[in-house]
């Protein structure tokens, strides 16, 4: 962890570092790049910022977008010398390369502990008048989950609109969709490989918010769909699909394009105008997809949530799905609320029975022919050692080899769905898809195109050793349908990406899970459940899996916690749901991980599993301010100009700057020197604001059975009354580094609980060591 905090240095090298990356190669193909512009230096001869930027930077034609809200200048097709020509102008704060992102792709809100009739759900009229802004595909708005019956009029503050486009009109929002963007100009300058200017495939996409992919679809219904009986994906997960804040209204914003990720400069647009429309949560299931977490000041996600959060805007963002590797964990800033995935305690499972009798579990969502129990040959064709065999590749089997037969399939390097389709090209009758050591046991369910089960690595390994030491392998595939009730849930998904945070370690994230893991929500009319080209199934709803699954979880939660909570800030309700977060599975265990089976830990689920019967009174809060993170990101050592190209205004920092991690966020996390010789302690100042009954007093307890660390904490008593709403208290972490044992994510774990004898209010504490600069 030497390197992370290494890495932090170079952000004092702002300008070079930002202008090299713009300037490092010859090309000399027009390119999209983003402008932040000192908003302040405008000189008033030009009516607006627009007539500036035409005339003193770059012609109309080349601009793309110019941002106003959530982040100030603009994006233009401009070659790299007419950027180095644009840079030397002192209002210019920062420039950099528009950069592709990915998506991080019913029985969920009981599981969350919600409830008919009480509870957030009731106290809130499940969400009503919250609008949720979706960044995504966009929507399939016909879809029952999208129904407005019985919802009141548009909340009076929105200010948004229903974009026309290629099938789609102001006709297909009503009272719950109650606005639709889309976003596309970064996408075309720089979806295709060819240069500039590549049009939308309009054979498969459409230029409009109707959603051609899915993956919107899902997100949108997932947060706030209404409820619709009787849904189902071909027969499994039978039952009412409802979202988790069914009355919330919706407000999508197309950034994302079928099988061309989303755009930065298409995403920084997105947050101006959702921020200008009148949203008040914003649910953002994309990121990186590189796994590198780049710097706040060059992150538009980062840099337009800021922007959204600074008014008021929840904002919820997928973690990432390169679990189980440590410091996977994408969009890392601390006004955003991260969020890994879990299981629910619902199961698909499928059973594989091979020759010699013995059976072994996966699971799967083919819903066509059964095989019936017959005996088909098996057939691994990795063992001609050769990589693309053992992957399933396209054009890797021969047809002579698999036809008839059962083929086992390695997962990775193409989707899971697309194997079995080169399996039933090839003339193969099933597949069995067996995970690789890096995702262990965890398995997801597939909407497969012929018989299919997965299986965690130990199972594939064994029925591996089954084919090549026996004469004539065989096996049959038995599919279970629906199981509910699975124990234990939740488990931490192997997909789920996890800490330590690689920007800033004093920071944890992910800050907590929500169910991830086979999600049933609705979907587009435009492409079939797996999503290949080749797949003509038609279905009202589907079932996925991701962290993009589990931000509008959480999304949905805020929207929730905002309508009970009107006057709470993003802070407050992050901080409600991280307090009050299960760490617990529903067998009163501790949280396992699917990668390994042993216990979880913070660095994985942050704060824990997200519990809203609890979250909608969790008693005390800490909450942040904008001139807190200010303060935040002068402690990480950001020079006030680097400052400025986040939030927009001229900061100044303190002369005594504060440490990172005396944020008020609810978690510690206490770094010590490797290879000190002595006792070391880390101080935390924290401030909680009681949301609870006016007159409360609310005693501290310590989990840490950590060798060589002791943690205190003054005072052990808060005393709140009608005149004193807040109370602040020292924790000082003390480790003799000589003694500590660590474990294997190479820190140790306890936690720091407030209660009232009602409210439990608890954080997580994280021990660990650093390589000193």
């Amino acid at each position: 962890m030497g390197q992370i905090l290494n890495s932090i240095v170079f952000f004092l090298f702002f300008f070079s570092l930002s202008l090299n990356q713009v300037l490092s190669s010859d090309e000399e193909l027009p390119k999209t790049f983003i402008f932040r512009v000192n908003s302040y230096s405008k000189p008033s001869i030009f009516p607006t910022h627009y007539h500036w930027y035409t005339a003193e930077f770059t012609e109309q034609t080349n601009i793309l977008h110019t941002y106003d809200t959530a982040f100030h200048g603009f994006s233009a097709v401009l070659t790299r010398q007419q950027v180095a020509s644009i840079s030397n102008h002192p209002s210019i704060l920062a420039v950099f390369e528009d950069r592709r992102r990915q998506l991080h792709t019913t029985r969920s809100p009981q599981f969350l502990g919600l409830r008919n009739q009480r509870g957030l759900w009731s106290e809130s009229d499940y969400g009503s008048d919250v609008i949720v802004g979706v960044f995504d595909t966009g929507i399939w708005p016909e879809r029952r989950s999208f129904s407005d019956m019985n919802l009141g009029p548009i909340p009076r503050r929105w200010k948004g609109v229903c974009e026309s486009g290629e099938k789609f009109s102001p006709r297909n929002c009503n009272r719950k969709l109650i606005g639709a963007r889309y976003f596309s100009k970064g996408h075309e300058v720089g979806a295709g490989s060819a240069g500039p200017l590549n049009p939308i495939n309009e054979t498969v996409e459409f230029r409009s918010p109707r959603d051609a992919d899915g993956h919107g679809t899902h997100t949108a219904s997932t947060a706030a769909g209404r409820y619709a009986f009787q849904a189902n994906m071909s027969g499994y997960a039978s039952g009412i699909a409802k979202g988790v804040a069914p009355k919330a209204r919706l407000a999508v914003y197309k950034v994302c394009w079928k099988n061309s990720g989303c755009f930065d400069s298409d995403i920084l647009a997105a947050f101006d105008a959702a921020v200008n429309d009148g949203v008040d949560v914003i649910s953002i299931s994309i990121g990186g997809g590189d796994g590198i977490a780049s710097p706040y000041y060059l992150d538009p996600i980062a840099i337009g949530s800021y922007g959204a959060v600074s008014r008021g805007v929840f904002v919820s963002s997928s973690a990432g799905n390169d679990g189980p590797s440590g410091m996977s964990v994408t969009n890392l800033a601390p006004w955003l609320t991260t969020v890994g995935a879990g299981t629910i305690d619902r199961d698909f499972p499928s059973q594989i029975i091979i020759g010699d009798g013995r059976k072994f579990s996966g699971v799967s969502l083919y819903s066509g022919a059964a095989l019936k129990g017959k005996m088909y040959q098996l057939v691994y064709p990795g063992k001609s050692g050769v990589l693309g065999d053992s992957l399933c590749m396209e054009n890797s089997l021969d047809p002579k080899q698999i036809r008839g037969k059962i083929v086992v399939c390695d997962r990775g390097s193409s989707p899971r769905v697309a194997k079995g389709l080169v399996v039933k090209k090839a003339g193969g009758v099933g597949m069995i898809l067996a995970n690789g050591i890096s995702n262990g046991e965890g398995l997801v369910g597939d909407a497969h195109l012929l018989p299919a089960c997965a299986v965690g690595s130990n199972e594939g390994d064994i029925i591996k050793a089954y084919i090549s030491s026996t004469a004539n392998p065989t096996a049959t595939i038995d599919f279970k349908g629906t199981i509910l009730g699975i124990k234990p849930a939740p488990v931490l998904a192997s997909f789920s990406a996890r800490g330590p945070n690689g920007l800033n370690p004093q920071l944890l994230k992910p800050d907590l899970i929500a169910p991830g893991v086979n999600i049933l929500a609705a979907w587009s009319d435009a492409v079939g459940p797996t999503g290949l080209d080749s797949d003509t199934r038609r279905t009202e709803f589907n079932i996925l899996s991701g962290t993009s699954m589990a931000a509008p979880h959480v999304s949905g939660a805020a929207a929730l916690l905002k309508s009970a909570h009107p006057d709470w800030s993003p802070a407050a309700v992050r901080s409600a749901m991280m307090t009050t977060a299960s760490v617990l599975d529903n067998r009163n265990l501790p949280m396992l991980d699917e990668a390994t089976g042993n216990n979880s830990t913070p660095y994985d689920f942050g704060s824990g599993h997200l519990n809203l019967g609890r979250a909608m009174d969790p008693g005390l809060v800490y909450d942040i301010t904008n001139s807190d993170y200010v303060n935040f990101l002068c402690a990480i050592g950001y020079e006030p100009k680097v400052i400025q190209v986040i939030t927009r205004k001229q900061e100044k920092c303190p002369v005594r700057k504060s440490s990172p991690e005396n944020l008020n966020y609810p978690s510690f996390v206490a770094m010590f020197p490797v290879g000190s010789r002595k006792v070391a302690s880390k101080t935390f100042i924290r401030t909680v604001t009681n949301v609870g009954p006016v007159n409360s007093v609310y005693r501290v307890n310590v989990e840490s059975q950590i060798k060589g660390v002791t943690v205190t904490v003054r005072p052990s008593k808060l005393v709140f009354t009608e005149g004193v709403k807040k109370r602040s208290y020292v924790v000082t972490v003390t480790a003799d580094t000589r003694n500590m044992k660590m474990d294997p994510s190479g820190a140790v774990f306890g936690s720091l609980t407030w209660t009232d004898g009602k409210h439990v209010v608890r954080s997580p504490i994280v021990v660990t060591q650093i390589e000193p600069l």
